[in-house]
């Protein structure tokens, strides 16, 4: 059984809606993104297809229902809560549990 450890990533207000950050937790960049229904995502900052670290500038949107970030390079589209890729490439983007803690950002990685 994985161990999770939390780690403070920002408030609420700090993020712009519909919009990508960058945390830097140890040595790995996370994209965050705000939708504009202030539900908060967190996924890995690396482009799946590329190995470039473009990923919180990507398009935040929504494709068929679900909540997406394309890829600024080559235009791939994620689903922001499974990671799948939603335009028929077979890359996965790392995504990570948040919680929100009385307007506090967390995201919750395995130790």
């Amino acid at each position: 059984m994985s161990h999770k450890v939390t780690h403070r990533i920002c408030s609420l207000n700090d993020l712009e809606e519909n919009w990508g950050e960058v945390a830097l937790i140890g040595d790995h960049q996370y994209a965050i993104f705000r939708t504009h229904d202030d539900r908060v995502y967190v996924t890995d900052h690396q482009d799946p297809n590329s190995g470039s670290l473009v990923i919180a500038r990507g398009i935040v949107g929504e494709k068929d229902g679900k909540r997406t970030v394309t890829s600024p390079l080559y235009k791939e589209i994620y689903d922001l809560e499974t990671g799948e890729c939603l335009s028929g490439a077979d890359y996965v983007l790392p995504v990570y549990e948040v919680e929100n803690k009385d307007g506090e950002i967390f995201v919750l990685l395995d130790a």
